[in-house]
């Protein structure tokens, strides 16, 4: 399996495959900003929008693929444009298609997004995840520490209010020891 950081035009180029990535991650239930069923011409755009970002230094993606032009998953890096944040990035759109779950792939593009970040000087990362997803196991069992939770923070794919958990890790501090996070 192989992983890429994508450029703008590389980013575009993928349009289509993040497509179906993102209609297939809604469609199995996932909450990441969605409703289902997600038509594929709508999370087409939402990704070319993502190019501007990406082409401006906001956005850092990253694809993990087996074969040219098939994505099986993805991670993002949204990077402050502020001049007091510039130490910090939230992880945003962590993403494995169905047909690549259980084989690690979340956990590689999440340590991917983390040393990225420390490579670039980044001290805090910060995310959000439905409260009770299967990614919040992901997160903890990498060392994310949760802060708290926010009730009907947003719809799930359903359109059903959810709680969203908050976590921040500190890049290259590695898991959390059990019963401290």
């Amino acid at each position: 399996m192989n992983t890429i950081r994508l450029d703008a035009a590389r980013l575009t180029g993928l349009t289509p495959a993040l497509a179906e990535l993102l209609a297939d991650t809604v469609d199995d239930g996932a909450s990441v900003g969605f409703l289902a069923p997600l038509d594929r011409a709508e999370a087409a755009a939402w990704w070319e929008e993502r190019a501007t970002a990406v082409a401006a230094g906001r956005l850092a993606v990253w694809v993990a693929y087996e074969e040219p032009g098939r994505v099986l998953g993805t991670v993002s890096l949204a990077l402050p444009d502020k001049p007091n944040s510039t130490h910090r990035a939230e992880l945003v759109k962590l993403m494995v298609h169905r047909a690549a779950r259980g084989r690690g792939l979340g956990r590689r593009l999440l340590t991917v997004a983390e040393e990225a970040a420390a490579a670039r000087g980044v001290t805090l990362l910060h995310l959000d995840t439905e409260t009770g997803s299967p990614a919040e196991h992901l997160y903890r069992s990498s060392g994310w520490i949760p802060v708290g939770a926010i009730p009907d923070y947003a719809a799930d794919p359903a359109g059903v209010l959810r709680p969203t958990t908050i976590y921040y890790k500190r890049p290259g501090a590695g898991p959390v020891p059990a019963g401290t996070g």
